[in-house]
C-alpha cells in the first residue's frame, strides 16, 4: 500500500497497533453527493502567494503556500463537480460586526489581537471572510455563514442536504484540525458518507494536518486522493433526478 501523509508522524507503537488490528474499511461513496467547500476565505491565505512565515506578517491566520496549492486543486474539484451537476455548498464565517454575534473563538484569552488597527489592517479585517477566487460561488450555489467551527452548527445545512436527499458530502477547505474536522464529525453524526479530498484540505501545521487526516480516515470518513474523487465524479450517474 502506498505511503499515506500521516505515516511519518506515527510512532512505532501506533504502527504495531495498526498492524495487529483489523484493516479499516471504507464507508465509500453513496449515490447523491454534494461538494462542501469549508472556509476557503481570504483570512486563510492572504492576498498573495507567499510562504507561511512571510504571509503571517500581514495575515496572521494564513496557511501560506500550502493553502494556495490546495486552492488550485479545489478549483479543479469544483469545476468537475459543476460539470457533473453535483451541487456545491459554500460555508464561510459570519462577521461579528455584521451580525452582532461573536465568533466561536472570540472569548479565548490571548487568541485575538485587540490593539487598535491601522487602516490597512481594518481593510484586511473587513475582507477576512470573503471567499477567494479559486472557490468563488457561482450564481445559484448556496452560501452559508457560521459562527462555530462546524458547517452544521447553527446553520440550515443539515435541512438543506436532507431536502436534496444527499447521502454523501465531499469536503474541501480548511483547517483540517479545526473547521474541516468539526464539519466531518457532524456530517458522520448525521450518518452521511464523508469523503475528504486529501489535496483539497489544508492547515497551518504539517503535523496537525497529517494526524487529523489519520483520525478522520480511521473514524469518520474516507481520506481520498483527488484523482480518485474526480474519476468517481466522471462516472457518477444521477444528476437528472436531483431536485432543482
Amino acid at each position: 500500500m502506498s505511503e499515506r501523509v500521516w505515516d511519518r508522524f506515527l510512532t512505532e507503537r501506533d504502527k504495531a497497533h495498526l498492524a495487529a488490528s483489523p484493516p479499516t474499511t471504507r464507508y465509500g461513496f453513496g449515490h447523491r453527493p454534494v461538494v462542501l467547500s469549508v472556509d476557503n476565505y481570504r483570512k486563510a491565505v492572504g492576498d498573495r502567494r507567499e510562504p507561511l512565515l512571510q504571509s503571517i506578517r500581514t495575515w496572521p491566520g494564513s496557511t501560506g503556500a500550502d493553502g494556495w496549492a490546495a486552492l488550485d486543486r479545489i478549483a479543479e474539484l469544483l469545476a468537475r463537480a459543476r460539470a457533473a451537476q453535483i451541487p456545491v455548498v459554500h460555508v464561510t464565517g459570519m462577521a461579528a460586526e455584521d451580525s452582532g454575534m461573536p465568533g466561536w473563538g472570540a472569548r479565548i484569552g490571548g487568541r485575538h489581537d485587540v490593539r487598535p488597527r491601522t487602516p490597512e489592517e481594518h481593510d484586511r479585517h473587513a475582507r477576512r471572510f470573503d471567499i477567494v477566487e479559486q472557490a468563488r460561488p457561482e450564481p445559484g450555489e448556496v452560501v452559508l455563514r457560521k459562527t462555530g467551527p462546524s458547517a452544521f452548527f447553527g446553520t440550515p445545512l443539515a435541512a438543506h442536504l436532507m431536502g436534496l436527499g444527499i447521502d454523501t458530502v465531499i469536503v474541501c477547505g480548511e483547517s483540517v484540525s479545526g473547521c474541516v474536522r468539526a464539519t466531518v464529525v457532524d456530517a458522520r453524526s448525521y450518518r452521511l458518507n464523508v469523503i475528504v479530498v486529501e489535496e483539497c484540505v489544508y492547515d497551518r501545521h504539517e503535523a496537525s494536518r497529517a494526524v487529523n487526516l489519520f483520525d478522520i480516515d480511521q473514524k469518520y470518513g474516507d481520506v481520498v486522493p483527488l484523482a480518485e474523487v474526480t474519476t468517481w465524479i466522471a462516472g457518477w450517474q444521477g444528476a437528472d433526478d436531483l431536485p432543482a
